[in-house]
C-alpha cells in the first residue's frame, strides 16, 4: 500500500468473564496503544477501537459457576475492564460492547446480506447433545482428546496445547463440561461459511501475495492452515445467549461468537463516528485506509483466515494490511491461567502500585513475547524499574532539571559556541526519531523502546563526560552550553517517551513547562526544541525505587495461589476397605493436652511432645516441626490415639499418635477438640 490516508487499529475484544491480566496487556493492548499513540504523534488520521466481547461461551460457563445470569457477569466485568484500561492509559477512541443495539444490528445486517446472496451453506448435521442437561453443547461445553496432538484437555473448538482449531465432533472421547456425561449426536440445522471456497483466494492473498512482511509466526500458522485444507465452519449455534439469527426457521439459535465478535470492530467504529461526525465507511471501506489487527497468537486463524473470508464474502470492506500477533507471556515460569487465578490482574496491580502505570508498561514492552513465549517475573520487574527507569531515565531528567534550577533559576541558559562533542551529541539525538519510527512501523516495539532509553543513556553519558557541576566553578560559558544541550535531550524525551510511557511524558512535559508536545517531525526538522530563557518548572521524581518488601508481597500472593491450586487438584484418596464396628471400637481416641514441646536434635521435621492424656502423661514424637514452633502448641488440646503400639523414633519411644490433616494451603492443622469445658482424657466417640 502507498502511504495510507488513514488507519483503523483494532485490539482483540476481551471476553467479559474475568478481568484483564498482564498476558492480555503484553500480547495485545500495550503494543496496540504504542502504535496508535505514535501514529497520532505523526499527525495521522487514526481510529483505535475495542470493546467487551459479551457473547462467548466462557461467559455462560462463568455464570453457571457463580449461579447468576450471563448479563450479570458481563456487566460486572465490563465495568472492571473498562475502568482498568482507562486507569492504565490505553487510549481507545472507543471501547464498546457487543451487547449494544448498534452491534446487534450491524452483525445481523452483515449476516443477512451474506444469507440473501447465498454465501452460506445450510445443513442439517449431527451435533453433540447432552441428554442430562437437555441442550446442544457449544464448543466450550465439550472437552476431550485432541485429534491432532492427543491432549486430553482440548476444547471443542480449539486445542490450547497445540493450537489446532477443530469442530467439537472431531474430539476423541468427548465429555460434557456441564454434566460430565458422554454426549450423543443429535440432528440440528445450521448455516456454514464455506471456507473451502475461499482457499484459492486466501492462498493468493497470503501465501503468494505480499503478506510475507507479516510476522513469521502469523504467516507460518496461516500457511499451515491453508496447506491442511479448509472446511466449512458453522456461523450459528444452538444457544440461548447471543445475537438471535435473523432468518426464519432459526428460532433458538444465535450467531456463533467467532462470527459476531470481529464485526464488533465495525460496530465500535460506527458508534465512534456517530459521536464525532465522522464517516465510518471511510475507515472500513476505503482502499486508502490501513487496517491493522492487534491480537494474541490464539486468535490468528480468526483474524487472518476467517474474518478476511467474511469480509471478502460481503464485498464492501477492506482487508487487514497486517496482523502483528504476539506469542504468550508466562508468569514466574508457569502458563497464565484465568481459571486457576495464576495471573497478575491489572486492576489489582493498579491498586498495589499506585502511580506506577508506566513501570508495568515499560516492563511488559521490554519483555514482550514478540517472537517467542516470554516470562514475567517480579524480580525482573523490580530490576528494570530500579536499574533502568530510576537509574537511567529518571536520573538523567532529575540531574538536568535540578541543575537548571540551581544554576539558572530554572531558565534555559544561552549557549556559547558548540564544541564537536556538542554537535555530535545533537546530531545523534536528531537521528533517534527515525530509528524509533522504523522499529515501530515494523511492529518491533521492544526494539523501539530500547532505542528510546538509549536517548536517556546518551544524556547521562554526555553529562558524565562534560561534568557541568565542575565546570560551573571554572568555565561559566561552557556550563551554559552543556546544560543547554542536555535540556534539548530532555525536551526530545517528552515526545519520544509518549508512546511507551504516556504518564511519564506528561510529568516531563509539565516539569519542562511545555505547552504542547513537539511532533515527531519537529524532532527531526528543528535544531532548537527548548529555546534559551524558557522557564522550566521544579524537579519531581519520575520513578521511585521498588523495595524488596513490595516484591515479596506479590510473590507471597502467588505462592498462596499455587498452594490453593495444588490443594484443589490434589486427588482425593479412595475409600479404604470396610471395617466392622468391632474393628473401630478397638481404637481408643481421647482428648489430650500438650504440656511440653521441643525439637528433636538433628531432625528437621520432628517435635518431641509431652501430652496429658487424662490417664497419664506420655511422650509422643510428631512430624510437625516444619509447621509449628514448640512454643505455639503448648497448652493445645489435641486428638490422640492412645492405644497405638509404642515405637522408637530416633531413639525416643513414641507412645501414641496425634491426629492431623492439611488445609487448602497445604499446611498441617490439628483435628481439633479445643472447646471450652472439654477435659483431657475425654473419650472421642
Amino acid at each position: 500500500m502507498s502511504t495510507p490516508k488513514r488507519y483503523t487499529i483494532t485490539a482483540a475484544l476481551p471476553y467479559t468473564n474475568g478481568p484483564i491480566h498482564i498476558g492480555h496487556l503484553a500480547g495485545v493492548y500495550v503494543p496496540a496503544d504504542i502504535y496508535t499513540r505514535y501514529l497520532r504523534q505523526m499527525g495521522k488520521d487514526v481510529v483505535f477501537v475495542c470493546g467487551s466481547d459479551e457473547h462467548g461461551v466462557p461467559i455462560t460457563i462463568k455464570a453457571k459457576k457463580e449461579g447468576v445470569t450471563p448479563q450479570d457477569i458481563v456487566n460486572k466485568y465490563d465495568g472492571i475492564i473498562r475502568e482498568s484500561f482507562k486507569d492504565f492509559g490505553i487510549s481507545f477512541d472507543n471501547y464498546s460492547r457487543t451487547s449494544r443495539e448498534i452491534h446487534h444490528k450491524t452483525a445481523s445486517d452483515f449476516f443477512e446480506k451474506l444469507y440473501e446472496e447465498g454465501k452460506f451453506i445450510e445443513e442439517v448435521t449431527e451435533q453433540l447433545y447432552d441428554e442430562e442437561a437437555k441442550q446442544f453443547l457449544a464448543d466450550r461445553f465439550v472437552i476431550g482428546t485432541c485429534p491432532k496432538c492427543g491432549s486430553e484437555e482440548s476444547y471443542g473448538d480449539q486445542c490450547e496445547k497445540c493450537g489446532t482449531s477443530h469442530n467439537a465432533t472431531d474430539l476423541i472421547n468427548p465429555k460434557s463440561t456441564i454434566s460430565g456425561a458422554t454426549p450423543i449426536l443429535k440432528e440440528t440445522k445450521h448455516w456454514f461459511l464455506p471456507l473451502d471456497q475461499y482457499e484459492t483466494w486466501l492462498k493468493e492473498w497470503i501465501v503468494k501475495g505480499h503478506k510475507k512482511d507479516w510476522k513469521t509466526n502469523v504467516y507460518g500458522q496461516c500457511k499451515s492452515w491453508i496447506d491442511d485444507g479448509l472446511r466449512p465452519r458453522a456461523v450459528t449455534r444452538d444457544l440461548d445467549w447471543g445475537i438471535p439469527v435473523p432468518v426464519k426457521g432459526a428460532e433458538g439459535k444465535v450467531l456463533y461468537v467467532w462470527f459476531d465478535a470481529p464485526i464488533g470492530y465495525i460496530s465500535a467504529t460506527k458508534e465512534w463516528a456517530a459521536t464525532t461526525n465522522k464517516d465510518w465507511k471511510t475507515y472500513w471501506q476505503d482502499e486508502n485506509t490501513k487496517l491493522v489487527h492487534f491480537i494474541g497468537k490464539d486468535n490468528i486463524v480468526f483474524h487472518c483466515i476467517i474474518f478476511p473470508s467474511m469480509l471478502k464474502a460481503h464485498g464492501d470492506y477492506i482487508l487487514p494490511d497486517n496482523v502483528p500477533a504476539n506469542e504468550f507471556l508466562n508468569l514466574e515460569g508457569r502458563k497464565l491461567s484465568t481459571s486457576k487465578n495464576w495471573a497478575v490482574w491489572l486492576h489489582e496491580y493498579l491498586a498495589d502500585f499506585p502511580g506506577k502505570e508506566d513501570v508495568l508498561r515499560y516492563v511488559l514492552t521490554a519483555n514482550a513475547p514478540e517472537t517467542k513465549d516470554n516470562d514475567f517475573t517480579w524480580k525482573d520487574f523490580q530490576q528494570r524499574n530500579n536499574s533502568e527507569l530510576v537509574a537511567i531515565l529518571g536520573n538523567f531528567i532529575n540531574r538536568v532539571v535540578v541543575l537548571t534550577n540551581k544554576y539558572y533559576d530554572g531558565k534555559v541558559p544561552q549557549p556559547a559556541s558548540l564544541t564537536s562533542i556538542d554537535e555530535e551529541t545533537l546530531a545523534e539525538l536528531k537521528a533517534y526519531p527515525a530509528v524509533i519510527s522504523s522499529a515501530i512501523e515494523k511492529y518491533r516495539f521492544r526494539e523501539a523502546q530500547a532505542e528510546m532509553m538509549n536517548v536517556a543513556r546518551l544524556g547521562n553519558k554526555y553529562l558524565a563526560d562534560e561534568e557541568p557541576w565542575k565546570t560551573f566553578k571554572t568555565d561559566k560559558e561552557r556550563t551554559q552550553t552543556v546544560m543547554y544541550v542536555a535540556l534539548q535531550i530532555a525536551s526530545a524525551l517528552v515526545t519520544l517517551t509518549e508512546p511507551f510511557l504516556p504518564f511519564t511524558s506528561v510529568k516531563l512535559k509539565n516539569m519542562l513547562n511545555l505547552k504542547e508536545n513537539c511532533s515527531w517531525e519537529k524532532l527531526v526538522s528543528t535544531d532548537v526544541l527548548l529555546p534559551a530563557n524558557h522557564q522550566i518548572g521544579k524537579a519531581e521524581l519520575l520513578f521511585a525505587k521498588i523495595e524488596d518488601t513490595e516484591i515479596q508481597h506479590q510473590l507471597d500472593k502467588l505462592e498462596a495461589t499455587k498452594k490453593a491450586n495444588e490443594a484443589a487438584t490434589k486427588a482425593v484418596e479412595p475409600q479404604k476397605d470396610f471395617i466392622t464396628f468391632d474393628d473401630f471400637s478397638k481404637i481408643d481416641l481421647r482428648v489430650g493436652t500438650i504440656i511440653e514441646a521441643e525439637k528433636m536434635p538433628k531432625a528437621k521435621k520432628l517435635l518431641v511432645l509431652k501430652v496429658d492424656t487424662g490417664i497419664d502423661t506420655r511422650t509422643i514424637v510428631s512430624g510437625i516441626a516444619e509447621h509449628f514452633s514448640p512454643e505455639e502448641i503448648i497448652g493445645k488440646k489435641v486428638s490422640v490415639v492412645v492405644n497405638l503400639k509404642p515405637i522408637k523414633l530416633r531413639g525416643t519411644l513414641s507412645e501414641g499418635m496425634i491426629l492431623m490433616t492439611e488445609n487448602a494451603e497445604g499446611k498441617l492443622v490439628f483435628v481439633n477438640p479445643d472447646e471450652k469445658g472439654v477435659a483431657s482424657g475425654t473419650t472421642i466417640a
